[in-house]
């Protein structure tokens, strides 16, 4: 049973910083590393050490005096925080080079998603294999949604066909939706959306370029 109290309990900059985490210690790990230090994650990744021994408590997990953290069991913890170490297939809708890049984006594999098909409304799309990941017809979405009990929705489809995706989403019981567009969507408040907003990522750097 997972502990629903360590899900509450960490702040929203703590998940953000814990994903930086989990790039990181995957690297060490593949490159046969078994132990690490919380001031080693803090000089990689330039975040303050004692941030990072905060966070890391934050996921249950501790280390051990001279010795530092042991990366697989701080890994298993930290994806279990983030809800990783449970896949959840996904559906991505819109194959342009936005959509090419997800589904070809290698960490994925690292945070628990995995895009089982993708949706596109270009004949001359549908049924092309992209990363071993079929295109299909949009219109089977709702009905394979269903059928396949897939929770996370993915847009990265023109901003004009945005809310109709995530209409069909919801239509097909999706529970989550990854925005990856400048806009607002308006969905039933039970349904999780995060946005991936590049414009106002853009919009904070060049304010501060400025500046």
């Amino acid at each position: 049973m997972k502990n629903l109290n360590k899900f509450n309990t960490i702040p929203e900059p703590t998940l953000r910083r814990l994903s930086y985490y989990v790039v990181y210690l995957q690297k060490l790990l593949d490159a046969g590393i078994e132990t690490v230090s919380s001031t080693q994650i803090a000089n990689n990744l330039m975040f303050d050490p004692t941030q990072v021994r905060k966070d890391l408590q934050l996921t249950e997990i501790s280390g051990h005096p001279k010795i530092g953290f042991n990366i697989k069991t701080t890994l298993e913890s930290i994806k279990s925080s983030l809800n990783w170490n449970n896949i959840e297939n996904a559906f991505l809708v819109g194959v342009g080079n936005l959509g090419n890049a997800v589904l070809n984006f290698s960490l994925l594999k690292y945070m628990g998603v995995n895009i089982v098909a993708a949706f596109d409304n270009n004949p001359e799309k549908i049924g092309n294999i992209v990363n071993n990941v079929e295109i299909l017809d949009i219109e089977r979405l709702p009905e394979l949604s269903k059928l396949m009990k897939v929770n996370i929705g993915i847009i990265a489809v023109p901003e004009h066909a945005a809310q109709e995706t995530a209409d069909k989403f919801v239509a097909g019981g999706i529970k989550a939706i990854w925005n990856l567009l400048p806009c607002r969507l308006k969905v039933p408040d039970e349904i999780i959306i995060e946005e991936a907003n590049l414009m106002q990522s853009l919009a904070v750097l060049t304010n501060q370029l400025a500046k």
